[in-house]
């Protein structure tokens, strides 16, 4: 159970970098977080829908382990 709660935990961490990183490389619809790190200068360069829409399926994907993991280390610590 101990192995677990410390395998869940470092899951947490990495999916939050991982997720806090995709959600900056998004493109800035104009305004945001991402201009104020620069954003605005590579919303001159055209992105691929290609790549967009995959940028988004690997956000989805890890903000559904990022929750997962929150919910699993919650019930872990019931018990």
């Amino acid at each position: 159970m101990f192995f677990v709660s410390i395998l869940l935990k470092v899951l947490l961490v990495i999916s939050s970098l991982f997720l806090i990183l995709s959600i900056l490389l998004h493109k800035g619809k104009g305004g945001g977080v991402s201009d104020m790190f620069g954003g605005g200068i590579s919303s001159s360069m055209s992105s691929s829908g290609v790549a967009e829409r995959n940028l988004n399926r690997i956000t989805v994907v890890t903000a559904v382990v990022w929750v997962t993991s929150i919910i699993l280390i919650g019930v872990l610590e019931l018990f």
